[in-house]
């Protein structure tokens, strides 16, 4: 998804090498955009290597620092041992997304 001051990419299930085809289109996608990203890892349930490497490759080639929204502890205990986590922000609370928030302005009825 992408907004016009951010890109969200949204993964679940297993993270592996059978997704690195979408996974490299996606991550060059929102590169293109050129917009920072943030990643919706709630439904992770597994991660190996080419998940890793998206992360490190999104952290080092989009602006601003990286958002990993509510990873669960198999994608934590990666981006520590790792060390991607330096660049990564960890939030445990969905921000949103500009699309779901509500049209502010305007009479109240």
């Amino acid at each position: 998804m992408v907004s016009s001051s951010r890109t969200r990419l949204v993964l679940s299930g297993e993270v592996d090498v059978a997704l690195s085809g979408d996974l490299t289109e996606a991550v060059t996608e929102a590169e293109r955009a050129g917009l920072p990203v943030e990643i919706d890892a709630r439904h992770v349930t597994f991660m190996d290597s080419s998940g890793v490497s998206m992360l490190a490759r999104l952290a080092h080639r989009t602006p601003g620092r990286l958002t990993m929204i509510e990873p669960p502890d198999v994608v934590r205990f990666l981006l520590g041992v790792t060390r991607i986590g330096e660049v990564v922000d960890v939030v445990d609370v969905d921000p949103g997304f500009p699309d779901d928030e509500p049209p502010t302005g305007g009479d109240a009825a």
